[in-house]
Formats: C-alpha cells, structure tokens, sequence
C-alpha cells in the first residue's frame, strides 16, 4: 500500500500513546518473513521457549537475514515521517504466542533499556543482568523519547491477546499499575490485521489476555531512539 498521509497516525500516537496502521506489509512480504522464521535453529541461547510462549532476544542480530524483509519501504517511512530523521534501533524482540496459550501479561510500561555494560551512573537504574544481557532503567528522558513498533505477522484482536492499552497513561510519566484509577482511565483493545502494525510509547500501559479462540499470535517487536546514551554507556542492539 502507499502510505501517504501520516499525519494523522503521528497525532494519534502523540495524543494517545499508541496507533494502528494497517497493510504495511502485503500477504507476500509477510509470507516472506514467515518462512525465515520457520527455517531457524530454535535452540539458541538468545531462544526462550515454553507452551505459552517462544521468543527470541535480539531478535535483528539473531536473524540478520530477516532485516531486509522487516524494513520494507513503508516502515522506512513510517520511521522517518512519524519518529524522525535520526532515529535507530535499540532493541528487538520476537514473540511467538501459540494456539493454546495461557500466557497473559498484566498492565505495565515497557521502563528498561538494553545497554552494553554496567556502569554505576546517576539517573540509571535498577539495574538487571540475563545472559550477559544489560538492562536498566534510564532516567525518564531517554524512556519518553523512544518509539516501538510492533509488526503482527496474524490478525490479532481480542481473542488471541492484542495489546490492551489505556490511551494517553504514557504522558504521566512513571504509572505503578496498582494505582490505575477506572474511574478516570478507560481500556482500549488494538486490534491489528495480518501485515498491519501497532506503533506504541513505551510508557503507555499495556497488557494482553489469554489466548481463547485457537489463534497464533506472532509479533516483531522493535524499538527506536535518537538519543546517545551518557559517558561509556551504548545502546546494546544499536542498528542504523
């Protein structure tokens, strides 16, 4: 599809925290992706798999082949034209939510970053380590200013766990879920088709149920920035 107005899902995102934007990859380009992922060695360190979910960390450098089918020409310009100039990515997940699973995940914001080291720095912290992995909060500036995009290689909506979000909680800066007031705050499902995406802040809330109507659900998650981290610290994925 061309994509030519973007305007609109650039407000919407601003506003809301989050937007939906359908057919930014056709049914071949998704096929496409589909049979890389089909032809990998599952059992990775990088690989976690369970009867609720598989995912993969560093998703782009696990799978280089993958990149050239993930930046088609619409992300290119969604990157551009709704993040900015300058932005590169920081982080890349793929999930894998199966037919049958239990898996549900309850409200939170997305509030660490992947880093290539542990560096006692103020701002920073607490810090987590899987794998030789580094992660830290960062101080709010550096959260505020990233962008996620997350490619639904399934139709997803309700039934087989679509993110659940609570439309403009990103611009409140850090929200515990225990206190979420449902008296103010309303609860708003994305439903995405096959081929579409969902681009989020990751200070948005969010949350997905349990999968019950019998439906995958696979997901390219990645995040963007075009902040340097301070002193020594580096992005640990970071991809031009």
């Amino acid at each position: 599809m061309s994509l030519k107005n973007l305007e609109s899902y650039k407000g919407h995102i601003h506003e809301y925290g989050f937007s939906v934007i359908n057919r930014v990859f056709s049914e071949e380009e998704v096929e496409k992706i589909l049979n890389v992922l089909n032809s990998i060695d599952t059992s990775r360190e990088n690989f976690r798999k369970s009867e609720d979910l598989f995912a993969i960390r560093q998703f782009l450098k696990e799978i280089p082949e993958i990149k050239n089918l993930v930046f088609n020409e619409n992300i290119k310009k969604i990157i551009k034209e709704i993040f900015g100039e300058h932005y590169f990515v920081v982080k890349s997940i793929y999930f894998d939510k199966p037919e049958t699973s239990n898996w549900y995940v309850a409200y939170h914001q997305d509030l660490t970053i992947s880093v290539d080291k542990k560096l006692e720095m103020s701002g920073f912290g607490p810090w987590t380590t899987k794998q030789n992995q580094f992660a830290v909060q960062p101080p709010l500036n550096v959260l505020e200013n990233i962008y996620t995009i997350r490619i639904h290689l399934d139709d997803t909506d309700g039934n087989n766990g679509a993110l659940k979000v609570i439309p403009k909680s990103h611009a409140k800066g850090i929200y515990r879920p225990e206190t979420i007031d449902w008296n103010i705050e309303t609860e708003k499902i994305c439903d995405v088709e096959k081929g579409g995406i969902m681009l989020m802040k990751p200070l948005t809330l969010h949350g997905s149920n349990r999968t019950t109507n019998g439906k995958k659900r696979r997901v390219i998650h990645i995040e963007f920035s075009d902040m340097e981290l301070p002193e020594a610290l580096q992005w640990s994925e970071r991809m031009n």
